[in-house]
């Protein structure tokens, strides 16, 4: 054994002498045989030399593959840009396969239709819609939000809460432990509900709420508060939260002390308060407001001793130039014990011994018509041509409190309608001045709907007019940016399936053969909010019946009209009907719509 390990041991030796074994390599000179140039090699310094250029060119070769356009001829390689767009146009190609055999399919059927051949299984496809289970709908008439608080140093979350429909607008307290936010009533498992049995909640009457973190407590602080919230900011230097409400028809600024859970009404100068903002490191804000009869004007509020001091009134001189007739207050209590609230305008150089034709303006979709003076409908302006204006809040107002706003859902002009023809007709025997068979009435989107419905009701108006206004519930439901989402509120739980009654029987278009008022019907062409079909059909449906109606369709404006040109036409067309209808002349209705 030990001789042959001698033995492997020498021919190991014997290797690697021959392997370290010294060669020259000499380069000669063909002509002279003189050395140019030699090396000293052995056969280990030629592998090593060998192998370390073998993988010098493994390298190089790999790095010019990898970061050079080469690497898109190696098979199966593709770069994610293009593989990118290769699957864009595969999806598009898909699409548009997709749509030439619905094409396709389509002028089949047409031409099945037109030969009067419904294939047996569609007749059954029809058939089987009709029985179809709707209840398991769920009526989801806001988002489900959740809402998170984040670590900013362990980047760590805590959930605050998840799946809430009716939450919105959080801040924190200044001392971090508490949540402010708004959102409806019926956040939180109705916690905020204020509303009878039976009774739906308006989604749009925002409520106020503080929620505990540590506790996930949370506290409705406005459920007995009648004022619609607008928004809440939660001050850091009084730690008083400052609530900027509709209340009625008016906008005010609370505050809200947590401690002894009171709110305080500020003594600010105007009726509508349009921005608030309080100081961080003093006790002043700085507030925008206007009513009835002036413009926005901007103040200074020293929040200790609760003084305003005038920073800006734009507007002034202008408004010092014009003689506006007087606005007062007037409220009636309907038939159903409530007290609606209103006020009207009488025009400039007003003359208690005549008599004036009367126009009546209303909402009725949930917001008051508040105490505004630059408005899409300006009742000064109305006052100035010389007439009395009167505009009341009915039921389903939100700024009135929980129970009242809930009036509004399901209804579409119960109790509205009623309470505004009770009203017209006690406002105009209370007042000797007033034509009480010249009356004309005037309301937009759902005050829109109110006129037309209004007409399908009573003939207590003269004439109305109809801005961008529903005809159709069911249409409407279906159609434009808003139908469904506005909807939702006005129409909690029914649809055109499960409350036929509703949708037919409050729609004006069904009962359009019930108008005997002439009516003037306007809209924008580009309205995505009311799609203009809702007046046209309405129209179409009046002229059919022989009844006297007129449609101006704005090109290219949406819900309000905005361009300054035909804002001033169509303010203008509302003008010139109510003269031929209330007063007797159509000189100007005629200069503006020639008969053809």
């Amino acid at each position: 054994m030990a001789k042959k390990n001698s033995e492997a041991t020498k021919i190991w030796k014997i290797f690697l002498e021959r392997i370290r074994d010294k060669y020259k390599l000499v380069i000669l000179s063909e002509q002279t045989f003189e050395e140019k140039l030699s090396f000293r090699l052995s056969r280990l310094n030629v592998f090593v030399l060998v192998s370390l250029l073998s993988i010098l060119l493994v390298f190089i070769t790999a790095y010019i593959i990898a970061y050079t356009s080469l690497k898109e001829y190696i098979p199966g390689y593709t770069d994610v840009s293009m593989q990118r767009t290769i699957y864009e146009l595969q999806i598009r190609s898909d699409s548009i396969e997709r749509a030439l055999q619905a094409n396709q399919n389509y002028l089949k059927d047409l031409a099945l239709v037109l030969g009067g051949n419904l294939p047996d299984e569609r007749q059954q496809n029809v058939n089987d819609t009709v029985r179809k289970d709707y209840s398991k709908i769920s009526d989801k008439r806001s988002k489900e939000d959740s809402l998170f608080r984040l670590d900013l140093l362990t980047m760590k979350t805590d959930t605050l809460w998840k799946n809430e429909r009716f939450a919105s607008g959080a801040s924190f307290s200044p001392d971090g432990s508490q949540l402010l936010f708004t959102g409806g009533a019926e956040a939180f498992e109705g916690i905020g509900l204020n509303i009878k049995p039976g009774q739906t909640a308006n989604s749009y009457d925002t409520q106020a709420f503080i929620m505990d973190i540590a506790t996930r407590k949370v506290d409705p602080i406005t459920k007995n508060f009648n004022p619609s919230v607008n928004s809440a900011t939660w001050n850091k230097k009084d730690n008083l939260i400052y609530l900027r409400a509709e209340e009625k028809d008016c906008e005010y600024m609370y505050t809200y002390n947590p401690k002894n859970r009171k709110f305080t009404r500020l003594p600010l100068k105007e009726e509508l308060i349009r921005s608030f903002s309080v100081a961080d490191k003093e006790l002043t804000a700085a507030y925008v407001g206007s009513s009835t009869s002036n413009s926005r004007r901007a103040y200074l509020l020293d929040l200790k001793k609760m003084n305003s001091v005038l920073l800006a009134d734009p507007y002034a001189e202008k408004l010092s130039k014009m003689t506006l007739g007087e606005v007062k207050d007037w409220n009636f209590v309907s038939s159903g014990g409530d007290t609606i609230q209103g006020r009207y305008y009488l025009p400039p150089n007003f003359d208690p011994n005549k008599k004036y034709p009367l126009v009546v303006y209303f909402y009725g979709g949930t917001s008051p018509t508040q105490r505004t003076f630059e408005t899409t409908y300006p009742l000064h302006v109305y006052a100035a041509n010389d007439y009395v204006v009167y505009t009341l809040n009915p039921s389903g107002t939100t700024g009135f409190g929980q129970e009242f706003a809930a009036r509004h859902v399901n209804a579409w002009g119960k109790i509205t309608a009623d309470e505004i023809v009770e009203g017209t007709r006690k406002f105009a025997a209370a007042h000797a001045f007033v034509k009480e068979d010249k009356i004309g009435c005037i309301g937009a989107s759902y005050g829109g709907f109110m006129t037309q419905y209004l007409l399908t009701q009573t003939e207590l108006f003269a004439a109305g007019v109809s801005h961008a206004g529903i005809s159709s519930i069911s249409s409407y439901w279906g159609e434009g940016f808003w139908g469904y989402s506005y909807s939702a509120g006005a129409s909690a739980g029914s649809y055109p399936w499960n409350n036929k009654k509703m949708y037919i029987e409050q729609s004006p278009l069904f009962n359009a053969d019930k108008v005997k008022t002439p009516l003037l019907l306007l809209h924008g062409t580009a309205d995505t909010n009311v799609p203009p079909g809702e007046s046209i059909q309405m129209f179409t449906a009046l002229k059919l019946l022989g009844k006297p109606v007129e449609l101006v369709l704005v090109e290219g404006e949406n819900h309000a009209i905005y361009d300054f040109e035909k804002r001033i036409g169509w303010n203008h067309t509302i003008y010139a009907w109510f003269d031929k209808w209330l007063k007797g002349d159509d000189s100007w209705w005629k200069e503006l719509y020639p008969e053809k």
